[in-house]
């Protein structure tokens, strides 16, 4: 690619609203001296491919999109690093809830029951919870039967639509049990889907990471550390900057860390959702 020194970012286009962000960031930007364009991807799958291609210099990643740019790049012989991500990327949980008053109290008691997921794709709604329960001695399909929200696959759950469908199929009683990312419990609790009080929480991942910024070793170092070092000076008291953060659910730019991927990739493993190698091995996968 020849970048004339401008950095181009890609980043998924999981709502109307991403335009937005992504004129405002590139409004930013230029006004600090870094030039700064972007291209927006149905899918995350097509955008970690086009980074290992070179096609962008930087992806704005989900943590399953990371899982598979770390793994296609070591099988491609480069080098790939996290170099930013949200506050709110960092520790997250998810659950698995059920009616308050349900007689389901422990894992064990999903024995036989059903329980709602979010699409396929989504490590807060679906990966993370059900290895959760495959650690706990249930094994989906077999201990438990899987009702899967399936909804715009690719997008690795960041629009929350097949999270929602879940919580939603909980709410009119048509599953025993809905997996949830803790944060968004909250969320559909003032969205008054759940009253107060109305579900009972009955397992929980370890903490995990979200998303973050991905470079390879190909990327111009110089653009991407001018634009790295701006990403963590940003401040939420700038006006401009607070709607863009408000925008996109953070209060600052963190330094990133990978360390909160460990427990994702073990699911990958477990799911066979990728193979070592970054290859998409699910195969009703469809984005």
């Amino acid at each position: 690619m020849e970048h004339n020194n401008v950095l181009v970012v890609g980043a998924v286009a999981y709502e109307p609203k991403v335009v937005q962000i992504w004129e405002g960031f590139k409004a930013w930007f230029a006004g600090r001296g870094l030039s700064v364009d972007y291209v927006l991807y149905s899918n995350y799958e097509r955008l970690v491919e086009s980074l290992i291609a070179g096609y962008v210099d930087v992806a704005w990643n989900s943590p399953l999109a990371w899982v598979r740019a770390r793994r296609l790049a070591a099988a491609s012989g480069i080098d790939v690093r996290a170099i930013a991500m949200r506050d709110k990327d960092c520790g997250l949980h998810s659950v698995v809830v059920v009616p308050a008053q349900s007689d389901i109290r422990r894992p064990s008691d999903l024995k036989g029951r059903t329980v709602a997921v979010g699409a396929p794709d989504s490590p807060q709604a679906t990966l993370l919870p059900l290895a959760a329960l495959h650690a706990a001695g249930l094994q989906a399909g077999q201990d438990f039967t899987v009702r899967m929200f399936d909804v715009l696959g690719g997008k690795h759950g960041d629009h929350v639509g097949g999270e929602r469908d879940a919580a939603r199929a909980l709410a009119a009683g048509e599953v025993d049990a809905a997996c949830i990312l803790s944060d968004n419990l909250k969320l559909f609790e003032s969205e008054s889907l759940f009253g107060p009080g109305g579900v009972s929480v009955v397992a929980t991942t370890e903490p995990f990471d979200h998303c973050n910024f991905t470079v390879t070793s190909a990327a111009p170092n110089e653009l991407v550390e001018h634009f790295r070092r701006l990403l963590l000076g940003m401040s939420y008291d700038d006006p401009e900057t607070r709607i863009l953060f408000d925008l996109e659910g953070l209060r600052r730019w963190v330094p990133a860390r990978t360390s909160g991927y460990e427990q994702l990739e073990r699911a990958v493993d477990a799911s066979g959702f990728y193979d070592e190698s970054g290859r998409i091995a699910a195969s009703d996968y469809s984005y």
